[in-house]
């Protein structure tokens, strides 16, 4: 099953339980539209590569396309496509003004220049720059992209259409970034995750956590559980793992991913790979880097009594029905995740304002965003008898079909 497909089964679970009219199934799965561009830029080395970009906008029923842009050899059409989808549930689920929208180059940066993912980058931003705008369509950061990457997207867009710091989020402070934003998609996950701690009558500080990803989502994850008392005892990323039943290190950690090496280099750890990560001995496992990394083949080894998805679609949908048959817990990537976007609306209407908020105003509506949209989740998968990402399916569908209506698209 391909991503696009795995995200509209999802759907049509979620479109089920609220009996979506059969007629929006086609208007609310499909994509509103989808730009397919020509990247080309000159190496260092003098070579001309071609790369394929994307910018998918899914659905704009309830305001501005949102989602974010990455660098991967898997950003393909089908992939981009699913994302913004999901995108488009997880904005409503949270309730913020945004529709759905993701964009990426097939590439892999490993080893590219600054220089040359400078250019590439504003190649991408100039192609697609006639569907971009402060309430049009707003990118923000996302897999091997990051705040640099948006400046660079910020100003070849700031070049034909005047200073537009609203235009992008995920920026430099020094660009209108706004203080909280950086952390703020692991802090929402941390904040998802106590609140339905509190639900379940669980104690964190008696659970062991691993993290599958220790980029910018799971270092700061790792950091927030630390700091309530969890015990993360394993991490990885890209080039392995660390495993420690006494827990590891959590600063340590962030002090090496800071200085680009591997949490595998720690001391006094035993080195696991990412899928030996996944079947660990543990109470919650985060997956917060790649998606579709719980398949079918891997799902009935997950020890873990709670799965946090972190990342954007992690759980294939033949791996989401073992682990809930497993009597799992699994909170959905469309709220878990969600504090990336929430923050990213925080930026986007103090750009707007051109007023700055205290980072502490920023972790208190982040929390206050978050903490609604759980409730809402569990009050309705309690009322129906349905897993959380059925009932997150639900609330976000809901809400865009009937904006949709409001609206007069159907």
């Amino acid at each position: 099953m391909t991503p696009i497909e795995s995200v509209n089964a999802f759907f049509d679970r979620g479109a089920q339980l609220i009996h979506l009219k059969d007629e929006m199934y086609a208007v609310l799965k499909s994509s509103y539209r989808e730009v397919q561009v020509q990247v080309p830029v000159r190496m260092d080395d003098g070579r001309l590569e071609v790369f394929t970009g994307y910018r998918i906008q899914h659905n704009g029923a309830r305001g501005p396309y949102k989602g974010g842009v990455r660098y991967h050899p898997t950003a393909d059409l089908d992939e981009v496509r699913a994302l913004a989808s999901l995108m488009t549930w997880k904005t409503a689920l949270v309730d913020i003004p945004f529709g759905g929208a993701k964009g990426g180059i097939t590439v892999d940066p490993t080893g590219m220049s600054p220089r040359e993912i400078q250019t590439m980058t504003r190649r991408f931003t100039n192609a697609i720059g006639h569907v971009l705008g402060v309430h049009r369509d707003i990118p923000a950061p996302d897999m091997n992209t990051n705040a640099q990457v948006m400046a660079w997207m910020m100003d070849a867009y700031s070049a034909t259409h005047g200073y537009s710091p609203a235009a992008v989020t995920g920026k430099p402070l020094d660009l209108g970034g706004a203080a909280g934003r950086e952390a703020a998609t692991g802090r929402g996950v941390v904040y998802v995750l106590e609140g339905a701690a509190k639900h379940w009558g669980l104690d964190l500080t008696e659970c062991r956590v691993a993290i599958q990803g220790f980029g910018n989502v799971g270092s700061w994850v790792a950091r927030g559980l630390d700091d309530l008392g969890a015990k993360v005892v394993a991490a990885s990323d890209r080039d392995g793992g660390a495993y420690r039943s006494d827990g590891l290190d959590i600063t340590a950690l962030a002090r090496l991913a800071g200085n680009r090496h591997s949490v595998a280099e720690a001391a006094d750890v035993e080195q696991i790979s990412n899928e030996e990560l996944l079947a660990c001995d543990c109470d919650i496992l985060i997956p917060a880097a790649l998606g579709d990394v719980i398949t079918e083949a891997n799902a009935p080894k997950v020890r873990a009594g709670i799965v946090v998805e972190a990342a954007n679609h992690p759980t294939t949908t033949e791996a989401d029905a073992i682990l809930v048959d497993a009597g799992k817990r699994v909170i959905p990537d469309l709220l878990a995740n969600a504090g990336g976007v929430t923050g990213s609306y925080f930026e986007w209407t103090q750009n707007i304002q051109q007023f700055k908020w205290k980072e502490e105003r920023f972790n208190d509506e982040l929390r206050d965003v978050m903490v609604r949209a759980l409730d809402a989740t569990l009050t309705f998968a309690d009322a129906r008898q349905v897993s959380m990402r059925d009932a997150a399916f639900a609330i976000g569908i809901e809400r865009v079909a009937r904006t949709s209506k409001l609206r007069g698209y159907v």
